[in-house]
């Protein structure tokens, strides 16, 4: 067997996430999406990218590589987890005002298909369904460039007041 390597470096994200605090979400992703505002660890580490922003809707991209993969040789579900949690949560947070946070409370996810590394660049698509004071509700899917769904569910966000770390 050959050994492999990844090397990755990220932002300090307690400062991204401070200045996060002074924004409202959606001018706080587009920060991020745009490069002006470091993209979380998270993001780097598993090499997803923040796509698209707009009211109630965000989306990332990841391509599928065998850095992500399970024992089963296909990318773990805690990784489609992930990216489709991001892009529902996201979504909420582009409705969230300065002096607001939100975590998820509630995710639901169906697998339909696997994905490999012959798989194309998949799309993680996450949209507003309800967006309470207190609780919002989304849904996503992710698909590939050309349609093909491989994965789809739901989140329940908490919405809070947040408070400066002490």
């Amino acid at each position: 067997m050959s050994k492999r390597q990844r090397t990755i470096a990220w932002e300090d994200p307690v400062a991204a996430a401070a200045l996060g605090r002074q924004l409202s979400g959606r001018e706080f992703l587009d920060g991020i999406r745009k490069g002006e505002i470091p993209p979380p660890p998270i993001a780097v580490t598993l090499g997803m990218s923040l796509v698209e922003v707009g009211e109630g809707m965000a989306a990332f991209e990841l391509q599928p590589g065998e850095h992500l993969y399970n024992p089963l040789g296909t990318v773990h579900g805690g990784v489609m987890c992930t990216i489709l949690d991001s892009a529902m949560s996201c979504a909420v947070h582009t409705l969230v005002p300065p002096g607001r946070g939100y975590t998820t409370a509630e995710l639901k996810v169906n697998f339909v298909r696997p994905i490999t590394v012959e798989t194309p660049r998949v799309r993680a698509e996450g949209k507003v369904i309800h967006p309470g004071r207190q609780l919002a509700t989304a849904e996503g899917r992710i698909v590939d460039e050309r349609g093909r769904l491989y994965a789809h569910g739901t989140a329940t966000c908490m919405i809070f007041d947040v408070r400066e770390p002490r």
